[in-house]
């Protein structure tokens, strides 16, 4: 089992010493999450905390995932980072590939590309992307981003984007790992027909082991199933050996732990040292003891 340290919406003068204690107390990645902005006006409902209210975002500091991954990769070694996840479908895929291949080279390979259609109709109103078709056009996103990111010439021609043979420079010297968000089922077999993993943003056991379940037998179905294939879960069993274990059986390769909630509505006031406590205090009584 890995472990990803979560932690977001905070003082972006925090993030520099928490990445380095991350580093240094054994976790193998942190989550960075993504945000362009906040609507004055807006309908939607976000699916991940309990009454799909948003207002907890207003006033939050969100740091571009790639100039944060930069800035973090510069003060440490070996720490991946994880964006949890990325707006595609609302960016060109072309200009996500050169920022993701930029990073890649700054960071020795550590960036991890998580990747979602966002829940919010109001980005792609803003982005002036149409939000009828999102999924073909994540599909055909993600499809553009490997053929860019492989360093060759490649030219792309679908019904929402279409390329000219270009290429770009750097290349990676391995591939940028593409992991899908959601837990729908469109986002579940998208994981299993296009992704190199998948991510699990929270919920019960119960509907984690569902989801755990549908995945396999859509990887399966996809002929993928011996391909390599990372799982990153957030779940309230993470924070036990017992559940550690457990979640490892069930098909988690990575687990993802914060240590507070993240849904209340106003500025962070946790002080650093109580972060820091937190995340040391967890690798000493989990991480160390499930090596």
């Amino acid at each position: 089992m890995r472990f990803t340290y979560a932690e977001s919406m905070i003082d972006p003068s925090l993030y520099v010493p928490l990445a380095r204690a991350a580093e240094e107390a054994g976790y193998d990645a942190m989550t960075i999450a993504d945000s362009i902005c906040y609507p004055r006006d807006a309908d939607s409902v976000y699916p991940y905390n309990p009454d799909g209210t948003r207002q907890f975002l207003e006033d939050k500091p969100f740091i571009d995932p790639f100039c944060l991954v930069s800035a973090l990769g510069a003060v440490t070694e070996r720490l991946s980072f994880a964006t949890f996840v990325l707006k595609l479908p609302v960016r060109h895929p072309l200009l996500v590939a050169k920022q993701a291949t930029s990073v890649a080279a700054l960071t020795g390979g550590r960036l991890i590309l998580g990747v979602g259609t966002s829940p919010w109709k109001e980005d792609y109103d803003v982005c002036s992307v149409p939000w009828e078709g999102r999924g073909r056009r994540m599909d055909e996103a993600v499809e553009v981003l490997r053929g860019v990111m492989s360093g060759d010439y490649f030219e792309y021609h679908g019904s929402v984007y279409d390329l000219p043979a270009v290429k770009i420079c750097p290349a990676p010297d391995r591939p940028v790992p593409i992991l899908m968000g959601g837990h729908s089922e469109a986002a579940l077999r998208r994981a299993a027909r296009l992704g190199d993993g998948w991510m699990h943003a929270g919920g019960g056991p119960e509907s984690l082991d569902d989801m755990l379940a549908r995945l396999s037998q859509l990887r399966r179905q996809y002929g993928r199933e011996s391909e390599p294939f990372r799982v990153f879960a957030a779940s309230i069993e993470a924070y036990s050996l017992d559940g550690v274990k457990r979640l490892e059986e069930a098909g988690v390769t990575d687990a993802i732990v914060g240590f507070r909630y993240p849904y209340r509505e106003g500025p962070d006031t946790e002080p650093l040292q109580k972060k820091l406590d937190a995340l040391r205090r967890y690798a000493d009584d989990v991480i160390a003891k499930a090596a």
